[in-house]
This record gives structure tokens, C-alpha cells and sequence, in this order.
């Protein structure tokens, strides 16, 4: 640890405060410090202006002006280190980061488990009718049953975009629990590395021309905020559903609603939207073939858990000069070592190494 104290500020609690406080509240040299959304904004600038490290709220909880913007970068010159809550880190301008010398972490993998088991859960809702056949039992305890007649997941096809983490985790339940033919499409990845993962690759439109199930496990950036509309809705059979477990804006919430009213595909499942919560009168809310959650994938309480001892662990490293285990930003590594040194009077203590993007990168 450092001699002098980093300051270590969050805003009102971790995912889970039983998994994160005990090993940061009394580690040597870490300064933590509960910040409150209610408290003035002036006295909260003060403490992030003196906060060397900053562990910042997902994107549902977290409120202006405490984004991870280039204006906060500015505003707080003595920052060295932004972590993210989850494996995702959209809320944080990573370009601003690296040019100031503030490394960027996630903590990708810590609720994978459960954000797999979430979309394959949406898979088996939707096509086992489950939801919809609910609502009809209790409006209408007389209702046909064979109007809902649903299909087996065995032998289907499930097209995954973006094979990380998350995407791996699905593929192998897809393909040992069900029997299902498991394609994937991710640009990140070799080949030979995607058969390795456990499917065929296949190219990003035949992802929606082939699958009865479209699972979108990629993360939210600028090649791919907009990037599934009308025409990738267009390539799907009409028989087959579009998840979404990763992102809001991924796909274009306007151009889905116009397929499922035309009917080009059988339905949705989605956990994310690009404004969470949906409104209840979003158009995506009219659709009973629709199953919408808010953003609920990931938070298990074994993935709260993880993904809390995940960030904490990794402060413990930061500010031992030690690389985190997941940076994200290894561009920025030479200009924080020397701002490190400035700051606490060692340098860290091993420099920082390319990483594995298909590892760091958030595909949830």
C-alpha cells in the first residue's frame, strides 16, 4: 500500500456493501468515503477533486453530473483510477480517461453466470409461451390451451453476437442443456477461437438469417449503439426471437416494435432499454410477445456479491502499484505510472501488458 492515503470515493452504496466494505473499510493506506446524490453538489465536487480512485454506480442508479465524462475528468484533477460497477463501463468516456492518465477497470465475468442463465431464461419463457400463458390463466381460467401451444429449445439454433464472457457461458448451456446448434458472429475473435468457445462461426447477417434465437452478448460502443434495426429484423425468420441481455441502444427500440407489429419475428425478450426503466407506455410495453425486465440479468445476489468483491480486490492492487486484473485502457498506463509516483512517491510496481480484449471488453 501506499504511505499516503489514497481517497477512494463511491456514491451510495457498492452492489453489495457485505461483500465490498470488509475488505476496504479497514485496508492500510485506502481512505473510502460514502458519497451521497443527496448531498449538495459543490461539497461532493470537493471530495471527488481530492479522490484518487472513484468506483462508479451503473448506469441505471447513477445521476448527473457523476457520469464518468471528460468535464468530471477535468474537474478532478487528482484521479487516477475509474471502476466500473459490472463488466460494462459506457457510462465512463474511456478516450477522456486515457488522454488524462486515469486507467479504466470493469470487473467483466463477475455476473456472466447470471446474465447467461437470464437470456437462456428468456429463451425458454418465450418460446414455452410461459409468461403469456400466465396472464391468460389468470384473466380468463377458460382459456384454450392450445392457442398457446409453444417449442422445445432441443435441436434449435441459437446465433450469438459477441462471444466473451456472457456469450461463452450461453453457448455452453445452450449446446449441453438443450441440444441447441450454437453460430456466433464476433469480430473480436479468430475462428479457430470461436470454435474453441463452443460454436460455428458464422458472418453478422447469417447470425439472423439462420438462428430461431438472436442473443446479443456484445458491448455498447460506438460501432455498436444503433447497429441492429429494420434490416437485421428484416434477415430473421419469422418464427424465431431477439434477445437482448447486454445493452440498451443496441438495437433500435422504434424498428423493433415496427417487426413484431408486421410480424417478421415471433417476439422479444429484453432486459435493457436504451431509457431503464421503460416507461409504461413505451411501445415495446403494447406487445404480449414481449417479455421486458429492468436490467435485472445480472443482479443475482451470488453476481452483487462478485462483482462487489471483484472491484474491491482490484482497489486493493491499484493502490498497492500493482496492474488490475481487468484494465481496461492500457494506453494510459505510462502517463498514470508517472502521476502515480507524483502522488504517493513509488511507482507502480509492474507495468501494464496488452490485454485480452476479448476479456476486458464488456460482452453483457
Amino acid at each position: 500500500m501506499t504511505s499516503k492515503p489514497a481517497n477512494l470515493v463511491y456514491f451510495e452504496q457498492w452492489s453489495d456493501d457485505g461483500a465490498a466494505l470488509p475488505i476496504l473499510r479497514d485496508a492500510p493506506g485506502i481512505a473510502l468515503r460514502r458519497l451521497s446524490y443527496a448531498t449538495r453538489e459543490d461539497e461532493n465536487w470537493a471530495a471527488l477533486a481530492c479522490a484518487h480512485g472513484y468506483q462508479i454506480a451503473a448506469r441505471v442508479e447513477l445521476r448527473q453530473p457523476w457520469f464518468g465524462t471528460a468535464e468530471l475528468v477535468r474537474r478532478c484533477p487528482n484521479l487516477l483510477v475509474i471502476s466500473s460497477t459490472g463488466a460494462g463501463y459506457d457510462v465512463i468516456d474511456v478516450d477522456a480517461c486515457t488522454k488524462a492518465g486515469v486507467i479504466v477497470c470493469n470487473q467483466t465475468g463477475s455476473n456472466a453466470r447470471a446474465v447467461a442463465e437470464h437470456a437462456v431464461g428468456l429463451m425458454l419463457a418465450l418460446s414455452k409461451r410461459i409468461v403469456m400463458t400466465d396472464k391468460a390463466v389468470r384473466d380468463a381460467p377458460d382459456t384454450d390451451r392450445f392457442h398457446f401451444t409453444g417449442n422445445n429449445l432441443h435441436g434449435k439454433t441459437v446465433g450469438i453476437l459477441g462471444l466473451g464472457n456472457i456469450g461463452r457461458i450461453t453457448a455452453q448451456i445452450c449446446r449441453a442443456g438443450f441440444d441447441m446448434n450454437v453460430i456466433a458472429h464476433d469480430p473480436l475473435l479468430a475462428a479457430s477461437e470461436i470454435v474453441a468457445r463452443g460454436a460455428r462461426p458464422v458472418s453478422r447477417d447469417d447470425v439472423f438469417s439462420q438462428a430461431d434465437f438472436v442473443s446479443v452478448h456484445c458491448p455498447r460502443a460506438d460501432d455498436t449503439f444503433g447497429s441492429i434495426g429494420q434490416r437485421e429484423f428484416a434477415l430473421m425468420k419469422r418464427s424465431a426471437f431477439f434477445i437482448n441481455t447486454a445493452r440498451g441502444g443496441i438495437h433500435r427500440e422504434d424498428e423493433l416494435a415496427a417487426a413484431l407489429r408486421t410480424g417478421e419475428l415471433a417476439g422479444a425478450g429484453l432486459d435493457v432499454f436504451l431509457h431503464e426503466p421503460p416507461a409504461p407506455d413505451h411501445p415495446l410495453m403494447a406487445f404480449a410477445n414481449v417479455i421486458a425486465n429492468p436490467h435485472i440479468a445480472g443482479m443475482t445476489a451470488e453476481s452483487l456479491a462478485s462483482m462487489s468483491e471483484y472491484a474491491a480486490r482490484q482497489w486493493l492492487d491499484v493502490f498497492a502499484g500493482r496492474k488490475p486484473t481487468r484494465l481496461v485502457n492500457p494506453a494510459a498506463w505510462p502517463l498514470f505510472s508517472r502521476r502515480y509516483e507524483a502522488t504517493f512517491g513509488t511507482a507502480p510496481a509492474t507495468a501494464a501488458a496488452p490485454p485480452d480484449l476479448a476479456s476486458v471488453l464488456p460482452h453483457d
